[in-house]
């Protein structure tokens, strides 16, 4: 079993970094403040492959592995993890569901514009009375002639101000609690259908996360990905894939602390010497880095059994609630290692410290991770 990487993947995460430090580093705490989305950053990722990196070259896509996503999105986040998730669910979500559940037609016409960044995607699952009970769902799509009318709200959607394409999870049959959901790719030029209010956030507030409200909002028979009735079982092997990312970008977060934190334990003076000559600072170092290594390891499991078409809803889990987990215990301690210069806006911590949390909250809590693996378990 060989966990080197080969020399194309570490080329990539070395593209990848650059990129990170040349186009959002400099940047990090003013759009932090502003709560600005770059778009044209985000189109420059496009270009670079970072927006279609698991599609197809047919469809412009990147052509790259799971494990190379992972790395993608690692890479981004010790940087600057708004603009990671952001990448991660115009990748993962978005797209993804319309690579997975698209016809050819579907896929030609919409793929090649979000690969190369042209358009950016969003994916609306959540609602206000339904996050993790997906059966309190309200937004409803009813046929009608040769269409479908679509009315509800979305909230929490990544992307939604900025997305040119949206994925809509609606009830077509509320009678079939297994088969009662359909997903259809809803352009955002369409009448009936625009971005809501957006939210003012705790962290990770590079990335755009604004309501999806529908209103009489028409859409053609071609509208739907996949079978009717079958968008909820799709949309869960998204999130089999998605978390896998989440993992990854917990990683990224995790690791941006600790290197942030052992930088200035080596600067920082305490009784005549460096904070990191004593015992205390080592051992939280220590713990950092071998809580994120497994993280790491747990997430690049979870890609390749992916890549090689294994199941990987255990495992995928398994790397989010791990990963996610460690990443806030670690940015937790580099703001104690930063001590009272981790509470100011000044020096790096403090924002990996707010941004953190969301990675135990998306794509599935902590408690709905478990659930999913004490059920593989028990299966």
């Amino acid at each position: 079993m060989d966990f080197r990487l080969s020399d194309e993947q570490s080329q990539i995460k070395q593209m990848v970094r650059e990129f990170a430090e040349s186009e959002l580093k400099p940047h990090v705490m003013e759009w932090d403040e502003a709560q600005h989305f770059p778009v044209e950053v985000f189109k420059k990722a496009g270009e670079l492959g970072m927006l279609g990196v698991t599609i197809s070259e047919q469809y412009g896509g990147a052509a790259l592995s799971y494990v190379d996503y992972s790395n993608i999105i690692e890479e981004l986040a010790v940087v600057d993890s708004g603009f990671a998730l952001s990448v991660a669910a115009h990748n993962s979500l978005g797209t993804g569901h319309i690579y997975l559940g698209g016809n050819d037609e579907q896929r030609q016409r919409w793929l090649p514009k979000l690969t190369s960044g042209e358009w950016i995607a969003a994916w609306g699952l959540t609602e206000p009375g339904s996050g993790s009970d997906a059966s309190g769902m309200r937004t409803v799509a009813v046929k009608d002639g040769n269409e479908w009318v679509l009315n509800g709200t979305k909230n929490f959607i990544t992307n939604a101000t900025y997305a040119d394409i949206s994925v809509v999870l609606a009830v077509t049959d509320r009678s079939d609690q297994k088969h009662g959901i359909t997903a259809f790719a809803v352009e955002m030029d369409r009448k009936g259908i625009r971005p809501g209010k957006k939210e003012n956030k705790l962290g990770m507030r590079v990335s755009d996360t604004a309501e999806l409200v529908m209103e009489d909002c028409r859409v053609p028979e071609s509208a739907i990905l996949g079978r009717i009735g079958y968008g909820f079982i799709d949309a869960m092997k998204i999130l089999d894939g998605g978390r896998i990312s989440i993992g990854a970008l917990s990683v990224g977060i995790a690791r941006g602390a600790f290197e942030a934190a052992r930088d200035y334990s080596k600067t920082r003076t305490a009784f005549g010497q460096p904070i990191s000559d004593f015992q205390a600072i080592q051992f939280m170092l220590a713990d950092m880095a071998t809580e994120i290594d497994a993280s790491r390891l747990l997430c690049y499991r979870a890609a390749a059994m992916k890549d090689s078409g294994e199941r990987v809803t255990q495992f995928s889990a398994m790397a989010k609630l791990y990963a996610s987990e460690v990443a806030v215990r670690a940015t937790e301690k580099g703001v104690q290692i930063f001590g009272g210069y981790g509470f100011i806006k000044d020096f790096p911590a403090e924002k990996f410290y707010r941004d953190v949390k969301l990675c135990t909250i998306g794509e599935g809590t902590s408690e709905i991770q478990r659930m999913v693996i004490a059920r593989s378990l028990l299966a």
